[in-house]
Formats: structure tokens, sequence, C-alpha cells
């Protein structure tokens, strides 16, 4: 299931922040959007996935138009968002929320298969399934809310801010199994980072957004050549992490 947006326009209140953004993302892709705060990357997710209806432009799944439908309706069609910050159920428990995430699948599917799955994703989870997902650690609830978005089975997903702050080996963990998502179920994944050194080590492609605008677009390896955005985002070296 392929997305695509298309002149796509947002805004809140009278304060236009997405002016006209066009992008596609296939199936067995992921796309990376980066950019620093403020540069529209979270309105952009929460268009394309119902939470912000749109002021103009067009989001399109396998050629179907779901602009301006409800979130609930769009995450019946296939779409699952995994929202910045986590948002668990932290009262209920590991195994209760990973179960409420598959009561938007689709007709079909199978909820113990899927959870097994997900479990053999993120082991950490497997011991702790009976506990309140308020206690787990930001990486285990990252882990979780991950997991849960994949218990409907979507065929497209769009993260925001993934990594933030979580440990590096703990990135690492989550994007390893962003990339086995992508190649395993062949989905289409939007990605929003602040992190550009943890996307670009998983996308296929990214898009680098400023003021509600793509400023430019290429490969990882083609960006990270890039003058602007070495200066920008990786502090003028390509070099590793610091």
């Amino acid at each position: 299931m392929s997305l695509v947006v298309t002149g796509l326009r947002a805004s809140y209140e009278r304060l236009e922040v997405l002016h006209g953004l066009e992008l596609q993302v296939e199936p067995g892709e992921i796309l990376a959007v980066v950019g620093a705060n403020g540069a529209g990357k979270t309105t952009l997710l929460r268009t394309v996935s119902g939470l912000l209806r749109p002021q103009a432009g067009t989001v399109t799944l396998s050629g179907r138009d779901i602009t301006g439908m409800g979130a609930e309706q769009i995450a019946g069609l296939g779409l699952a968002h995994v929202p910045e910050n986590r948002l668990v159920f932290p009262s209920l428990t590991v195994e209760d929320n990973l179960t409420l995430g598959a009561w938007t699948r689709r007709k079909g599917g199978n909820t113990a298969a899927m959870k097994a799955e997900v479990l053999d994703l993120f082991p950490r989870l497997t011991d702790r399934l009976r506990l309140q997902a308020g206690a787990l650690s930001g990486g285990e609830q990252q882990m979780l809310a991950m997991g849960r978005a994949m218990m409907a089975e979507p065929e497209v997903v769009v993260l925001d801010e993934p990594s933030l702050g979580l440990a590096p080996r703990v990135v690492g963990e989550i994007i390893t199994a962003l990339a086995h998502l992508r190649d395993a179920r062949q989905l289409a994944v939007l990605l929003v980072e602040q992190n550009i050194r943890a996307a670009f080590k998983v996308a296929d492609r990214a898009v680098v957004m400023d003021r509600g605008e793509i400023v430019t677009e290429g490969t990882p390896q083609e960006l990270s050549a890039d003058e602007r955005v070495q200066a920008a985002y990786l502090g003028g070296t390509t070099g590793g992490d610091r």
C-alpha cells in the first residue's frame, strides 16, 4: 500500500503550517522526514493520519482518497500512527495495551499470532506482559507503542520521533526493528526524526523540511554529502556519531 501526499496545506487556527507538501512512500520503503523543531513534521503526520483536517491538497492510500477522513476510519484502512512521547496506556498491562492495538484491525488476522510476532521482535516485552505499561522504561514504552501499532497489521506506518529521549543502544534496537518490519511486511513507513544520524541509518530516502516546506530530498548518502545538510544537522561533518 502506497502513501501519496499532494499539495498538502494545513493550519492551526489561522496560521498555515504546511505549505503545499508533496511526497510519496512505496511499500517496502522508509521515507525519513527530518528538520528542526517547528518545521511542520508532526503536523504532517497528524494531517496524514486524520488527527488534523487539511485546508487543501490530498492524501491517498493506494489511490484511495482519504483526505479529511477521521483518524479511526483511516486506521481501519490500514494506516497506523505511532505518536511522539509513546502515549501508551500507563495503567493497563503491557498485554492489554497490545490487545487494544488489534481493535482497529481490518477483517481477518490472528491476534495471538500477531502478538507472538511482536514479542519476537521486541523480546524485552515478553517478561513484562503482566506489568503496567507506566512501569516500563522509556525505551520499553517505545517498543510497546510500536508493537501496539503492529497489532492492527497495518500496511502504512507513520512514526513521530521514535528515538526521542532514548539511549543510543535502545535507539539502535528500535531502528533494527523498524528495518525488519519494512522488509518482512513490506511496510510503507513515514518516519519523522530529529536524530538525523539514526534516521539515515534506516531510511531509503529522506526529505528535509523547513517552515512547512520540503527544501531538499534524496538518499541518505546524497543528503549526507550536501553541505547545507552537513552544516545544519551533522555538525559540518559526515563523520561518526558524537
